[in-house]
């Protein structure tokens, strides 16, 4: 079994539900992606580090950095990270706060970002593109580039458009159609 093959495969077996659901766009679905669980999962980071960063390279892309709004896209980010290092040049990750810090520095971003940095920008799974958006506006305001947005799971849902509205690129590893699902 190829790699994509395989990760459609465990995110059918860890990560879709079926029933009522509330998402955070404010949706109501009657699936849920809970992505966290394939994206978490040993076998879910290899695939989706290698998945991801042969789809960073195919785009064209040559970010410093990648990474998205916690903690959806955290471990998406961390795998790229780290496959990156065995097939350089490296990308080291960020995240995203859902808000800066009280304290401290008061970042709003942790982790490997500096102002000027080229950056792809992470979603676990894109339904309205909110949350990539908030993590764009993050970037931008602490003066990144974002180069272009890398999702897991595509709802096909209006978040694709809704991000190429704001002048981004959006490549998916899968969406919900491949995975099988008919809303």
């Amino acid at each position: 079994m190829n790699d994509q093959a395989a990760l459609e495969q465990l995110l059918r077996e860890r990560s879709v539900r079926f029933g009522d659901f509330l998402l955070a766009s404010g949706q109501r679905s009657s699936y849920y992606i809970d992505c966290r669980l394939t994206t978490m999962s040993a076998q879910g980071m290899i695939l989706i580090g290698r998945l991801g960063l042969a789809a960073v390279r195919t785009a064209g892309w040559a970010p410093d950095a990648i990474g998205g709004l916690t903690m959806g896209a955290d471990p998406v980010a961390y795998a790229v990270s780290a496959t990156s290092a065995g097939s350089p040049p490296i990308i080291d990750a960020f995240s995203v706060r859902k808000e800066a810090k009280g304290h401290g520095t008061g970042r709003s971003i942790e982790g490997n970002f500096r102002e000027g940095a080229r950056v792809v920008v992470v979603e676990d799974v894109i339904t309205s593109g909110g949350s990539a958006e908030r993590a764009i506006t993050a970037v931008r305001d602490a003066g990144g580039i974002v180069l272009g947005v890398l999702a897991v799971v595509d709802r096909l849902q209006g978040g694709r458009a809704h991000l190429e509205g704001l002048g981004q690129t959006v490549v998916s590893l899968t969406t919900t159609v491949s995975l099988g699902i008919r809303a």
